[in-house]
């Protein structure tokens, strides 16, 4: 399963990366890519090099209104990849660029990859409430500079992120909790996984009180590259988006985003960037396991661990349109992959 032959929508930035104007250079699915913001601040996204000659738009190419000018002979690509002009002739030219579609949401900016050519299977979450409803009416910080992390070309399978939904376990040898948390609910639809899961005594008994989000961390996964999850405590509330896009077959760029709670105090304490600080503890411990695991398609899992991972990818398993059988499917019947 290459990493790039996933559909879905992935990470390609933050807001704050393109000012109108601006062009940037990117490399993902295997491809060199132009993203720039156009003249009615709209984030657009092609591929990289001139359907003319071969020149990279990236690299001294500029916006003009709302579209990009080749900087070798000044041709003009419009949005959605057709040519709006050439200086030196009457006629434009019937060659398209491709483009990608590009959303703008909570100050991170995501674009629609298919292997297929398929438009947009589902759409990204608009409201903080889509990930909890617990979430609805507060306020959170807005992200910038201090409130994100890149991990730029770590070897990972996109799917392994994900997978950390259904795998408690990991907890106390990767990120050094007590115990291992509690599984309280599980439940997805056809484009969104979620998770909560129970911290701490208060869950131990495995019930899932609606009602009560203390100790708890809410993950919620639109397709497998963008995982939001709430992290709440007796204080605030705690957004995260961990999101994973594929350079090519192997590597990926690995994107944290925090948003934390705004409270009436924080501009006079500054206790909301402790809970940033805090927070981005953890995404540097996973980012060493991934970095050095290989991405098995028959792991070893023991009873207790199979049924959430061929639930996973079996649910994932949608976005990969040229795939051919179905990943972990032989884990209907565990007797051969499944230790202890």
């Amino acid at each position: 399963m290459p990493s790039n032959a996933i559909a879905g929508w992935f990470q390609i930035g933050w807001s704050t990366d393109l000012q109108v104007g601006d062009v940037r250079q990117l490399r993902y699915f295997g491809e060199d890519l132009v993203a720039y913001r156009d003249t009615t601040g709209t984030v657009r996204l092609a591929e990289a090099y001139c359907r003319h000659l071969g020149a990279n738009l990236a690299v001294g190419g500029c916006v003009v209104d709302d579209g990009i000018q080749c900087p070798f002979h000044g041709w003009v690509w419009r949005p959605d990849g057709t040519n709006a002009s050439i200086p030196y002739e009457k006629r434009t030219s019937r060659v398209r660029l491709r483009v990608w579609p590009v959303v703008e949401l909570f100050g991170v900016l995501f674009a629609w990859h298919d292997p297929a050519g398929r438009a947009p299977l589902f759409d990204l979450p608009t409201e903080w409430a889509d990930i909890a409803p617990h979430l609805a009416g507060r306020t959170f910080h807005e992200t910038g500079p201090a409130t994100q992390s890149l991990f730029p070309g770590t070897t990972i399978h996109p799917e392994m992120v994900i997978e950390n939904a259904v795998d408690p376990a990991h907890f106390r040898f990767v990120h050094h909790t007590p115990q291992a948390p509690t599984v309280l609910r599980q439940e997805n639809t056809d484009h969104t996984w979620f998770a909560k899961v129970g911290f701490g005594r208060r869950w131990e008994d495995g019930v899932d009180r609606p009602d009560d989000q203390v100790g708890t961390l809410q993950l919620k996964f639109w397709g497998t590259a963008v995982g939001f999850n709430a992290q709440t405590d007796r204080e605030r509330v705690m957004i995260i988006l961990i999101a994973t896009t594929p350079i090519d077959d192997t590597r990926s760029d690995v994107f944290g985003t925090y948003w934390p709670e705004m409270l009436p105090d924080d501009q006079a304490t500054g206790r909301h960037q402790s809970y940033i600080d805090d927070a981005k503890l953890a995404l540097p411990d996973d980012i060493a396991i991934w970095n050095h695991q290989k991405f098995l398609e028959r792991p070893a899992l023991t009873t207790s661990e199979a049924g959430g991972f061929r639930r996973i990818r079996e649910w994932t398993q949608k976005y990969y349109p040229d795939a051919g059988a179905e990943p972990l499917a032989h884990l209907r019947g565990r007797k051969a992959t499944v230790a202890g």
